[in-house]
C-alpha cells in the first residue's frame, strides 16, 4: 500500500466505486483550488502592474507639478519684489501727511537708507525713515506683511536705538509697517506690538489705529 493510500481515511465499508467517486471529488476540488490560486496569482500580478503603472503616472505628475511650481515660484518672487517696490513708491509720497494727521511733523523723509556703525559696516536697512528733532519713525514696507516681518522690524528698531545711544542721539524711536495687502491677524499683531499699521487704499495709504492705541517707544 502506498503512503497516500495508507493516509487516506476511506469510509468504512465503502465500495471501490464509492472510493473512486470520492477520489474524483477530491481531485476536482484540488483542481478548483489550483485554478483559484492561479487566478489569484494573475490578479495579484495585474494589481502589481497597475500599482507600478499608477506609481509611474504619479511620479510623472509630481515631476510636472514640481516643474510648474518652480516656474510659478520664480514668477512670484519676481513680481513680489516689483510689487514691494511699487508699494514703497506709493507709500513714500503721502506718508508724511498721514503722520501729520496723527500729530507728527517730520521734516526729513529718506528711502532705502542703509544704517552703518562707527566702522562703516552696514547694520540695518530701512525702507522709509522719517525724522525730526524729537522722533525717528522707522517704516518697513512689505507687499504682504507677515508676523515674522513684525518680529524682524522690532529687532531692526532695537539695533537703531543702540546705534543712536552710541552717537548720543536722544531722539525717540517709533515704528510702522506698511503693506499693500494686510490680513486682520497681521494688523492685530502689528498694533499689539505698538507699531503703526499703514495700509494701501486706492492710490494712497491710510494709518488705522484702534482707540486707545499706545505706540511703543524706544
Amino acid at each position: 500500500m502506498s503512503e497516500t493510500t495508507a493516509n487516506f481515511d476511506y469510509p468504512q465499508g465503502a465500495t471501490p466505486a464509492e472510493i473512486w467517486a470520492i477520489l474524483q471529488r477530491v481531485a476536482e476540488r484540488q483542481e478548483e483550488t489550483e485554478r483559484l490560486m492561479q487566478e489569484n496569482a494573475e490578479q495579484q500580478k495585474e494589481t502589481e502592474r497597475l500599482m507600478q503603472e499608477n506609481a509611474e503616472q504619479q511620479a510623472q505628475r509630481q515631476k510636472e507639478i514640481d516643474r510648474q511650481m518652480k516656474i510659478t515660484d520664480k514668477e512670484v518672487r519676481k513680481w513680489s519684489n516689483r510689487f514691494g517696490e511699487l508699494a514703497e513708491y506709493m507709500v513714500a509720497p503721502s506718508i508724511r501727511e498721514k503722520f501729520y494727521a496723527l500729530g507728527f511733523t517730520f521734516v526729513e523723509v529718506s528711502r532705502d537708507k542703509e544704517i552703518v556703525d562707527a566702522e562703516g559696516n552696514g547694520i540695518a536697512e530701512v525702507d522709509i525713515l522719517l525724522e525730526n528733532d524729537d522722533t525717528v519713525m522707522v517704516v518697513e514696507v512689505e507687499s504682504k506683511p507677515e508676523q515674522k516681518d513684525v518680529e524682524d522690524h522690532l529687532k531692526r528698531i532695537e539695533i537703531l536705538r543702540r546705534r543712536a545711544d552710541t552717537r548720543n542721539d536722544t531722539r525717540e524711536f517709533q515704528g510702522a509697517i506698511a503693506g499693500a495687502i494686510m490680513t486682520n491677524e497681521v494688523r492685530r499683531h502689528i498694533v499689539k506690538n505698538g507699531l503703526y499699521p499703514i495700509e494701501q487704499t486706492g492710490d494712497t495709504v491710510k494709518i488705522s489705529v484702534p482707540e486707545g492705541f499706545k505706540p511703543r517707544r524706544w
